[in-house]
């Protein structure tokens, strides 16, 4: 760590003495390892004083920007009149419900819970009761969260495309062994294997956009067939729209795309950064999970009024005609002005990305499946990264990580980092 960054390695060096690595998430330990001590609006603070354009975005939640005065406003609001009372209903818990209902195409009944990784174990869990299967589908470069059924294949070394490829020891046998990974876009070999075991398979999960490579684009053919498919053979589509849910749309990218899933996993964007999460789906799957239904769903902390509030105060800023309007043109802004940048310097590369989302791959496309991004030059992205970061534009250091606009980012802050960008591709060789 450089010399300019001393407190961050103070005290990250006291947090290894009581924290295992010195970080509470396994993906937050990076090179460099820096300490944030402050977030505003479109710009975080080390420890050690130095600003930062922010486009890492904790992986995505602050749509509206870090600390947005009016979501802030709303939660104080909450808190003042309630804490946790955790029994009943309360009514903004109501009111967001019907938010969702109101938005979210596939969204006929909806639940609460506070992460992504607990809303797509609940989804599977409840597809597996309702069709009375064991095996699910996912595809390699999807991320689901952290639980056994889908901990595995995401950012996976060449020799392990096409075998398991699980992110942690510990896990259950049983519960891998009944996860088929497939490649994503290939809609015949979904076909293939749903001609074959079919009647076994209780889930097909998917990220609509896997983001968790960046920006793979699906085509439509994929997503139809999927839909098609599933209703065929009886198996419930479950969209993991945890990034792209209230990112791309309020209604989720089912709602650009047109194909409607029969569950909906959402998060991150919902509530500005606020712990808040949602399973939402048709209405006779969501019957299992009612008080006595046959789906266990539950949680002390589910429907806190602060994630709630949290998540009305967000919804209702991106209702505003404007916002994704405003996410949209900078994100546009943002990939046009990489494209020129890329083209006129004539480096190998593939500005990719949808809505607010945006990254350079250091390869040439097509980028239709995760095997095509085996080709990214991964010493050279994490390198333009961390040079990025050392002239205060943070984009996490990592391979094939994408990065977020807010609605508190700038055109002047765009055009300041495409000034850095290009900076900093000319000095790759």
């Amino acid at each position: 760590m450089s010399d300019t960054h001393i407190k961050s390695q103070q005290i990250y060096e006291r947090a290894k003495k009581v924290i295992p690595g010195g970080v509470s998430s396994a993906n937050r330990l990076t090179d460099p390892n820096l300490v944030f001590t402050r977030a505003q609006g479109a710009y975080i603070y080390d420890a050690d004083g130095k600003q930062y354009i922010d486009y890492h975005a904790a992986f995505g939640p602050p749509i509206l920007g870090h600390s947005h005065p009016e979501v802030n406003q709303r939660v104080v609001e909450a808190i003042n009149r309630s804490d946790l009372v955790g029994i009943g209903a309360n009514e903004l818990e109501i009111q967001l419900a019907e938010k969702i209902v109101q938005h979210v195409p596939s969204a006929e009944k909806v639940m609460f819970c506070n992460s992504g990784s607990e809303a797509t174990f609940a989804a599977l869990r409840l597809a597996r009761a309702a069709t009375g299967r064991s095996k699910i589908i996912k595809f390699q470069g999807c991320y689901h969260g952290g639980h056994d059924a889908v901990l595995m294949n995401v950012i996976s070394p060449p020799e392990k495309v096409g075998h398991k490829d699980l992110l942690s020891a510990g896990m259950t046998p049983e519960v891998v062994d009944n996860t088929i990974v497939l490649p994503f876009n290939d809609t015949e070999a979904v076909a293939q294997t749903m001609r074959e075991q079919g009647d076994q398979i209780a889930a097909i999960i998917l990220e609509p956009i896997p983001h968790n490579i960046g920006c793979v684009m699906p085509t439509q053919e994929f997503l139809q067939g999927l839909r098609d498919l599933t209703q065929k053979h009886g198996t419930v589509l479950i969209f993991d729209e945890v990034i792209t849910g209230f990112r791309h749309g309020l209604g989720g990218y089912q709602k650009i795309s047109g194909v409607t899933p029969d569950l909906t996993a959402m998060g991150k964007a919902i509530a500005n950064g606020f712990p808040m999460a949602a399973l939402a789906g048709r209405e006779d799957l969501m019957h299992h999970t009612r008080p006595g239904g046959d789906v266990f769903f539950a949680g002390t902390f589910n429907g806190h009024p602060v994630g709630v509030a949290a998540a009305l105060a967000t919804i209702e800023i991106l209702e505003r005609p404007e916002s994704y309007q405003c996410l949209f043109g900078m994100g546009e802004r943002m990939r046009r002005g990489l494209q020129q940048i890329t083209g006129r310097l004539e480096v190998e590369s593939t500005v990719a990305g949808f809505g607010s989302v945006f990254l350079i791959y250091f390869m040439v496309g097509p980028i239709n499946t995760y095997s095509d991004l085996l080709r990214n030059d991964v010493s050279k992205f994490i390198t333009y990264r961390k040079r990025l970061i050392e002239r205060g534009i943070y984009e996490l250091p990592v391979n094939l990580k994408r990065n977020h606009i807010s609605l508190s980012h700038t055109a002047a802050d765009i055009d300041r980092t495409l000034e850095t960008a290009e900076e900093v591709l000319k000095t790759l060789s």
